[in-house]
């Protein structure tokens, strides 16, 4: 059975959930967009990849885990030289083995405008 994990981020208009958990797996999704408004944040990457990571850390902690739960994350840029700011920003919040296994892909746009980045996980839980 599939369950819907209410967040408390400013809802899509799509029909898309920010975060699921089947059994002990959750599947999360966050974009920079501030979590009340729904608004896409400004400051570049690095204010981007902090509010992504945020948005996913409020996911996961809805489902009743933290960061530490996460196994798989990817990324999408939609440039690839913001790679050396999102990295520096993602070391802030994963700083223990075991790190997620992590994928970090550069797409031509993400669906929102000025939203350069945009992250998917996989936690699990105990």
């Amino acid at each position: 059975m599939i369950e819907r994990i209410e967040t408390g981020i400013a809802p899509s208009s799509a029909p898309i959930n920010d975060a699921v958990r089947a059994g002990k797996h959750v599947w999360l999704v966050a974009v920079a967009e501030d979590p009340a408004s729904g608004d896409i944040v400004e400051g570049g990457i690095e204010a981007q990849a902090h509010r992504c990571i945020q948005n996913l850390e409020i996911g996961i902690k809805a489902a009743g885990g933290t960061l530490a739960n996460l196994v798989m994350v990817q990324i999408f840029l939609v440039d690839s030289a913001d790679a050396a700011g999102m990295n520096a920003v993602y070391r802030q919040y994963f700083t223990q083995q075991p790190y997620p296994v992590r994928a970090t892909v550069v797409v031509k746009e993400l669906l929102a405008k000025g939203l350069r980045i945009e992250m998917t996980a996989t936690g699990v839980l105990d």
